[in-house]
């Protein structure tokens, strides 16, 4: 079974909007972003840009790092159901911190 990254961001998206008791209505006012486009994002039908992303999460009051860390989540428990290994597996994976919070 092959999950997309966008089905897995809008399921997200989903379930933290309805946990919220919102309508899709709301937070695409807040959000400033269409009704409809709003609605394909959560059906995965349409990629969503990282502004957008941004505009939405603010809209909902979550981090965009909390949403990209439960999206990596669905991905990865795919993954393993279907056997594939983890990086983490095969070799260590090392992301620097940004300029701005590394340490002197």
């Amino acid at each position: 079974m092959t999950v997309l990254m966008r089905e897995a961001l809008g399921e997200t998206l989903r379930r933290t909007r309805t946990g919220q008791g919102r309508t899709l209505r709301e937070v695409s006012a807040d959000a400033r972003v269409s009704l409809g486009y709003l609605s394909e994002v959560e059906r995965g039908q349409k990629e969503a840009s990282s502004e957008l992303l941004a505009a939405i999460c603010a809209a909902l009051e979550v981090p965009v790092a909390d949403v990209m860390t439960d999206v990596g989540d669905a991905l990865r428990r795919v993954d393993v159901a279907a056997g594939r290994p983890s990086i983490a597996a095969n070799t260590r994976l090392v992301i620097p911190p940004p300029a701005e919070l590394a340490l002197a």
